[in-house]
């Protein structure tokens, strides 16, 4: 075999796809290396300027003392932690049920859409704080008071999108639809619903937070009337205790519990969508 067969026969190796290979490791791996090395410097600094200024611990607690507050308080915290997340969790279960019910009916009635659709702009702009002690006067239920306030904030977000999504239908569609002589249920449910499926993952997300907040917006001004809910109200008791190591430990679960819902929210969205949206579809460049 002289030269020119064995560089014939040698495979062709393309460089730009070996680049692009490259990348793409190194942002998979940058991905989650960035974020860590980002949070334990924030930690250690959070932890050096303790010795350093000699804060006291009724003032700034060190991230160590944080930690021995939330494995000592535990049985303080976790149950309270159960109580948020039973409230984030029913809220957000309510918000999708109504807020979808109610944009499909506005979607199939113009009338429904123009009777309805300024009260859910007034509860959405209306603050949650100032509605939270009238429910706490009028329903007997503490739990059930921040219930409703958590379900007023994640309402609105998943009405919108949801509506919103349901009229993105493509218009060359939906003459093909009434060509074919399709019926309302069958426009909604293989034209309407599917281009509303982004839409409403997209209001999901914000919802779950929304959620999360306004159950501890609620739990602050429910628990300052008296009665014991979820973590919120523990930070406000440790806060009027000066526990500031609870307070500090019950202040990282709930943002821990707003990641761990946006997370969820965002695997939902991508599993959903990555073999058919343009949003999730991954490509080569």
């Amino acid at each position: 075999m002289n030269v020119t067969d064995s560089m014939i026969s040698a495979p062709i190796i393309d460089t730009e796809e070996v680049n692009r290979a490259r990348r793409r490791r190194i942002n998979r791996i940058a991905k989650w290396t960035l974020p860590t090395l980002v949070f334990i410097f924030s930690i250690l600094a959070w932890h050096l300027y303790i010795i350093i200024n000699e804060v006291p611990h009724y003032i700034l607690p060190g991230p160590l003392a944080v930690a021995q507050s939330t494995v000592t308080d535990w049985a303080v915290l976790w149950p309270a932690t159960l109580v948020t997340g039973r409230l984030t969790v029913l809220a957000l279960l309510m918000a999708v049920f109504g807020g979808v019910l109610l944009a499909v009916a506005f979607t199939q009635s113009k009338w429904a859409e123009m009777s309805f659709f300024p009260y859910a702009v007034i509860l959405q702009v209306t603050p949650v704080i100032a509605i939270a002690p009238l429910l706490q006067i009028y329903i007997d239920s503490a739990f059930l008071a921040a219930l409703l306030c958590a379900w007023i904030v994640a309402f609105f977000p998943i009405l919108s999108n949801t509506t919103i999504g349901l009229k993105s239908a493509d218009h060359n569609l939906q003459d093909l639809f009434s060509i074919y002589g399709a019926n309302r249920w069958q426009r909604l449910r293989y034209l309407a619903a599917p281009s509303a499926l982004p839409f409403f993952l997209g209001g999901l997300k914000i919802a779950g937070g929304l959620a999360l907040i306004g159950a501890v917006v609620a739990e602050f001004v429910i628990g300052r009337a008296g009665s014991s809910l979820g973590l919120a109200s523990t930070l406000l008791e440790a806060s009027y205790r000066f526990n500031f190591g609870r307070l500090y430990a019950a202040l990282i679960l709930i943002s821990v519990m707003g990641v761990l819902i946006f997370t969820l929210m965002s695997l939902l969205s991508h599993f959903t969508l990555r073999n058919w949206h343009e949003s999730a579809v991954k490509r080569e460049n």
